[in-house]
């Protein structure tokens, strides 16, 4: 059975609910994350930043302002306002062909937004360990 993949991931954030979010990535997924220098590899790690990053970006601020799209593979702008801080970013994800995710990447802009975020996942990755 072949998943809708970005239907699903667009699902899963309008809800803000994980929820079927292990059900969409692939076993050897890579999560290269904007704060930590190596790939995560696998997708026990890479649902963990996934699961803190809908607690840390997912509020009602949260929207996809952009969206390029390829057979496989996807680039969703962002924007989101967390402590007062205007955080813009994307997310580019790749998938098979059956559609889960075996790529996630995370980009973010401006410095004062990335040392936000470092320090909220920071918090919520120590929190679910």
């Amino acid at each position: 059975m072949t998943i809708d993949t970005l239907a699903s991931w667009h699902e899963l954030v309008q809800s803000r609910n994980p929820r079927g979010l292990a059900s969409l990535l692939a076993d050897n997924c890579v999560f290269y994350s904007p704060v930590v220098h190596t790939p995560q590899v696998g997708k026990a790690i890479t649902f963990q930043y996934l699961y803190a990053a809908f607690h840390v970006f997912f509020n009602e601020s949260f929207r996809y302002v952009r969206e390029l799209t390829g057979p496989n593979q996807a680039v969703l702008e962002f924007q989101v306002e967390i402590d007062g801080i205007a955080v813009n970013g994307v997310d580019m994800l790749k998938w098979t062909e059956d559609g889960r995710i075996v790529e996630f990447k995370v980009m973010i802009r401006p410095l004062k937004a990335i040392n936000l975020i470092h320090q909220k996942m920071a918090a919520m990755l120590q929190a679910n360990q």
